[in-house]
């Protein structure tokens, strides 16, 4: 079919559904300068698709701001180092049901029906090129090179996001609502445990959310702390890059065999997570953090075919120490020095941890704040995610913090507690990004409210202008 013939097939499929209408949102005026209805900040899939969302509701004075250069969004060409997608490729997301810009329509375009047969995964080069092909395709409106540094909640109902330009210049955006679709590590930071921050000195070790220079590393000897699929992936990618050895190591005495997710996708609690009581929220995401996910079959086997593979399972690190020869790492079964570490401990989830949230941390409630959880399944992890509404909006522990957070929606992988796989799960992006969008497009219209309804009740306008006229009997 070919990508030209695709993309007339997308703009017609939308012109069926009027897409591109007039906003109905008030504009709103300030003496500072433009004041949008929502800033998106973060041009990942999760950016993309809310967008998407929005202007299929008709609120079009929205902007996405992205700290990253054009194309290098999101973690796919960066940090990302598996070979495909993990996510089953019939699943659908940010076409948001539009069949024509689904993965599949932009992978048969080029590759045809029996292309989208022989693939089993959808390969991760690939998921950022049909992203990429996304955002042109819909004319998403996105400022790269924009990072944000301060979120200053203002009395009037508008925020002022601090943000630098480029990495050179200080400006400011005006906007109503902000949506933090930040990804992964939005909603904290990426987990180094204190055993290793503490004692080594920073060349000899990385998290997997870093670049990595492979090249410096070609026949050295590495250590890979995890046993999550990111850290497999990581240890392929080192050894295919020519390094001697990598060594998994793991605290379980089994690697997970069964992935919570694939019983979720196919459930419908994905879709209905919302409507459990909070209770049964809480359990279901304490159950999932304990069992976590297996690396996939192919990942572990792709890893596991190198000759310098190896996988110690049972064998948490006791201690870790720089020496002369390396990083010196000690468990129970025996003590290793190898030449470079890669920490696949994953992250930390609590908004007092992002330096934009500074001016509002305190008052953004908590699980902790909003729950008393049975000891039986208490998760001090889970504990510190923020409590969100069903439609992402934070949530405050008080009065006071109500007008402050008024506004501010988090659609990263901090809203896993609240909201389910929503932001952290391509799976999940197709039933969320709807339930964000009404969350956002719900406070709007009720903040003009009474503008909104002295409108409908002033409302003259004729729209019949016929007459009768009686026609004579004749007789």
């Amino acid at each position: 079919m070919g990508l030209e013939v695709l993309n007339e097939r997308v703009k017609h499929d939308l012109a069926y559904l009027c897409f591109g209408g007039t906003s109905w949102v008030r504009t709103r005026e300030h003496a500072e300068g433009h004041v949008y209805d929502v800033v998106i900040v973060g041009g990942g899939q999760s950016g993309l698709g809310a967008a998407f969302g929005l202007l299929r509701e008709r609120i079009s004075n929205i902007l996405i701001i992205d700290e990253n250069v054009e194309g290098q969004e999101g973690p796919w060409e960066t940090y990302a180092r598996m070979v495909t997608l993990r996510t089953p490729k019939h699943l659908t997301s940010i076409d948001l049901g539009i069949p024509s810009l689904t993965f599949r329509a932009w992978w048969e375009a080029q590759e045809g029906v029996e292309g989208w047969q022989k693939i089993d995964k959808i390969p991760r080069s690939d998921w950022m090129n049909y992203l990429r092909w996304y955002r042109e395709i819909l004319d998403l409106p996105v400022q790269n090179e924009f990072k944000l540094n301060l979120i200053e909640p203002g009395q009037d109902g508008i925020h002022r996001l601090h943000v630098t330009e480029q990495g050179i210049r200080e400006k400011h955006i005006l906007a109503r609502k902000v949506v933090l679709a930040t990804g992964i590590q939005g909603g904290g930071e990426w987990h180094v445990p204190s055993l290793i921050s503490d004692h080594l000195p920073r060349e000899l070790y990385a998290h997997t959310s870093e670049m990595i220079d492979f090249e410096r590393l070609k026949g050295k000897k590495v250590a890979v702390l995890g046993g999550g699929a990111s850290a497999f992936d990581n240890a392929n990618h080192a050894l295919s890059s020519g390094v001697a050895e990598a060594h998994v190591f793991v605290r379980r005495e089994q690697l997970p065999r069964v992935n919570p997710i694939r019983q979720m996708e196919q459930s419908g609690m994905i879709e209905r997570f919302h409507a459990l009581p909070i209770a049964d929220k809480y359990q279901v995401i304490s159950h999932f953090f304990k069992y976590n996910q297996p690396p996939t079959n192919d990942t572990f086997n792709r890893a596991a075919s190198w000759p310098g593979f190896e996988l110690h399972l049972d064998s948490p690190w006791l201690s870790v120490q720089a020496t002369d020869q390396g990083a010196k790492v000690e468990t129970a079964h025996g003590i290793y020095t190898f030449d470079f570490l890669i920490v696949s401990t994953g992250l930390l989830s609590d908004p007092a941890l992002r330096p934009e949230l500074q001016l509002v941390e305190q008052h953004i409630a908590r699980w902790q704040d909003c729950y008393e959880a049975p000891l039986e399944v208490r998760n001090v992890l889970l504990d510190a995610h923020p409590f969100l509404s069903p439609g992402f909006a934070m949530t405050s522990k008080s009065e006071q913090g109500k007008t402050l957070l008024h506004g501010l929606f988090i659609f990263n992988y901090s809203a896993l507690a609240s909201c389910g796989l929503s932001a952290s799960a391509i799976s999940g992006t197709r039933s969320a990004i709807p339930k964000l969008v009404a969350g956002i497009a719900d406070q709007l219209f009720l903040d003009d409210r009474e503008e909104t309804l002295r409108g409908f009740y002033d409302y003259n306008e004729l729209e019949f202008t016929e007459t009768w006229v009686k026609r004579r009997v004749l007789g």
